[in-house]
């Protein structure tokens, strides 16, 4: 069991829901081990979350609040915790995200984040060996939680063609990513075009990027170096972004004819292929 120690509940948010969960459990004269059962986990782990040595997830504060009464107190604060998790150069664009009425982006290398699976989530995080893969990827599945409200932003993508032919984490999870592509672009919300290799030289060359409109506020453009993620409301840097990307959507094929290339790539290069020991029947 973890060592019980005193939190600071301004340190972080970390700390502040720790404190919390300490504080209620113990108002409710419950131990950390009955606390577990109720909520099936072990107790082991509330007293990881209690001394800040695990990140809650969501499910498990769903839990914490049903258990202990609290209407809907952890679910509210796991989001900021989540937050936290990410790299701190990250943490105001991810707060920006979830406020935009409007996301375009132009991915060269992967989905964009908002559109993965958690398998493809994993794969692509896991490449740049974090310590804390599973907070990582908790708190970007957090992130998606902007499009399942009940006016959601408009999110209109551009995937350069190549990410749909890099295999990120095996067959079954780019079928599985694909087919996710594919039921988003269904909602009327979300527009998916592919900028297919046949259009040769094009207007980002130089990378992706991310561009945000807000009701009644400047519009950002968001861009990552290996380092680090850059914003600016920069009228000059917006008008350019937002000409490159115009262009960009000129040279993609249509939403539809996306459509069907995804659909093409998913059949010819990650559906089921017959093992060494079997054989395709006709």
């Amino acid at each position: 069991m973890p060592a019980v120690r005193d939190l600071d509940p301004s340190a972080s948010p970390l700390d502040y829901y720790g404190y919390e969960l300490r504080r209620l459990r113990e108002a409710a004269g419950l131990s950390q081990a009955r606390l577990g059962e109720i909520i099936y986990c072990t107790g082991a782990l509330i007293g990881q979350v209690e001394c800040t040595t695990r990140v809650p997830t969501r499910d498990f504060s769903e839990r914490l609040d049903a258990a202990l009464g609290t209407d809907g107190h952890f679910s509210r604060l796991v989001g900021l915790v989540l937050r936290s998790v990410l790299p701190t150069w990250f943490q105001p664009y991810a707060e920006m995200e979830s406020r935009a009425a409007y996301l375009s982006t132009y991915q060269a290398q992967v989905v964009a984040g908002l559109l993965q699976t958690e398998g493809y989530a994993r794969a692509v995080l896991a490449s740049g060996s974090p310590d804390n893969l599973d907070e990582l990827l908790a708190a970007r599945m957090e992130r998606h939680r902007i499009l399942r409200r009940e006016r959601p932003p408009m999110i209109w993508v551009v995937l350069d063609e190549a990410v749909l032919h890099r295999p990120i984490g095996g067959r079954e999870v780019m079928r599985e990513q694909l087919a996710q592509l594919l039921s988003l672009s269904e909602k009327r919300w979300v527009r998916i075009q592919v900028l297919p290799f046949s259009a040769g030289e094009h207007a980002s060359l130089i990378g992706s990027f991310n561009l945000l409109r807000f009701d009644g506020k400047p519009d950002i453009v968001y861009t990552e170096d290996l380092i680090s993620g850059h914003m600016t409301a920069n009228p000059d840097a917006v008008k350019e972004a937002a000409l490159r990307y115009a262009l960009l959507q000129a040279a993609a094929l249509s939403v539809e004819d996306s459509a069907a290339l995804i659909n093409r790539v998913v059949e010819e290069r990650y559906e089921h292929q017959p093992g060494p020991d079997q054989r395709a029947v006709a």
